[in-house]
This record gives C-alpha cells, sequence and structure tokens, in this order.
C-alpha cells in the first residue's frame, strides 16, 4: 500500500491503496463516485472514460500511481447540474437508452469538444471510436455532438 493525493473534481483526496490499483475502483470504491462506469476492463469500451487533466481517458487501465498530482475530472465533476453543453445536448437529442455507456461517451465528447469546437464528422468518428453504444445511439450521440457546435 501507498498514499497518494488526487484531485478529483477540484477536490482534494487522499487514499492509500495499492500503487497498481485501476483508477476506477479507487474512484468508484475509495472516493465513491459511481458515474464513472466499469464496462470491459482491458480500454476497449469506454464505459470508464475520465479526463485526466483534460485529456479523455481510459480508468479501468491507468494505474493510480500515474493519476497523482493531476487533475481528475468525472462524469460529477463535469458541471454543477448537469448541465455542460454535452450533457444538454444528450438529453435533447434523446442519445440515452440503456445509459450504461453514456458517461463514457459524454466525458469523450466533451474532450473532443474542449479541443476542437468544430469536429467534422470525421473527427468525431474518431474520437468517438473507442466508446461502445450497446444500443446502437451512434447517430444521435453525433447529431448531439453537432449541436453544441451550433451554440
Amino acid at each position: 500500500m501507498a498514499q497518494f493525493n488526487l484531485l478529483i473534481n477540484q477536490k482534494k483526496h487522499e487514499v492509500d491503496v495499492d500503487p497498481t490499483t485501476p483508477l476506477l475502483w479507487v474512484i468508484r470504491d475509495h472516493i465513491g463516485l459511481t458515474g464513472t462506469k466499469f464496462g470491459c476492463g482491458i480500454a476497449q469500451c469506454g464505459a470508464c472514460t475520465i479526463h485526466l487533466n483534460g485529456n479523455a481517458v481510459r480508468s479501468c487501465v491507468l494505474p493510480v500511481s500515474a493519476a497523482q498530482d493531476k487533475e481528475i475530472t468525472t462524469i460529477e465533476g463535469l458541471s454543477n447540474n448537469n448541465d455542460h453543453p454535452v450533457q444538454l445536448a444528450w438529453v435533447e437529442a434523446q442519445v440515452p437508452q440503456c445509459g450504461y455507456c453514456q458517461s463514457g461517451q459524454i466525458m469523450s465528447a466533451a474532450a473532443l469538444l474542449n479541443r476542437n469546437n468544430t469536429p467534422s464528422d470525421l473527427d468525431i468518428d474518431r474520437a468517438m471510436k473507442g466508446n461502445i453504444c450497446r444500443c446502437g445511439t451512434y447517430p444521435r450521440i453525433r447529431k448531439a455532438i453537432k449541436s453544441v457546435t451550433k451554440q
């Protein structure tokens, strides 16, 4: 075990865990933020996507030791009242179906729009290709992202 200082959603947390513990489990089990989901455990589905220093990363394969002293944002920290433009666009475009992948999808979309506020369809496809939606709402996801770019 080792002590780690984490900055999650602008709040400091100190945890005592094995350095190889995936950040996802620290966020969910030690900090208690359960909006970030476990999907595949091998960084293939995107359900566990968070922001690390503003970049979308898969927290299921990221050891907690790699996140110390970096800015971590989870879906709970994306906005105060679920009113981030991407979250609002998600609702407007009726993207959520089963909802399991939504937090990861939204985090990937928000990271894309933070670095490119007018993404092309190809940019969206590239940014979102690591996020799998078993309900197949990809056209609605693209529509939601495009609607944010028009604001």
